[in-house]
């Protein structure tokens, strides 16, 4: 794990979050994130070594090693402000009170199942990145 690292853990089952870590990969120019699904043993060892539950969070988390992690629409903006475009629009967005942004951002979490599937099991990466995965 590189220090300089910054870790997103996400539902390895879920297809918005797989879909969001294909996105984030092909914007990440500068090389700054490698990711592990909840449901692993490292993604486990991460949340139980900060004390999160993820059952109650129910959220894409951002661990910035050595600094903060961040939940939710949180995370989501942390993100897109390392992603060459998304950058302006995050920094836009975090304007708005997080309360407020968590409100939609638990509204699609609660359903993202139902909109939009479930996989049976975690993605497997492919080897041009692997990598990128703990």
């Amino acid at each position: 794990m590189g220090a300089t690292k910054k870790i997103i853990l996400f539902d390895g089952v879920c297809n918005v979050c797989n879909g969001f870590v294909q996105f984030v990969i092909k914007r990440d120019r500068k090389n700054i994130f490698q990711f592990a699904s909840l449901q692993s043993d490292i993604g486990k060892k991460l949340l139980q070594e900060r004390n999160i539950d993820f059952k109650s969070i129910d959220s894409v988390i951002l661990i910035d090693l050595g600094v903060a992690y961040y939940i939710k629409s949180d995370a989501a903006l942390e993100i897109g402000q390392q992603l060459k475009g998304y950058r302006t629009l995050s920094k836009f967005l975090q304007l708005i009170p997080s309360k407020l942004r968590n409100i939609v951002y638990d509204f699609i979490a609660r359903n993202r199942y139902a909109w939009f599937g479930k996989r049976k099991d975690c993605m497997i990466p492919t080897p041009e990145i692997k990598s990128k995965f703990l």
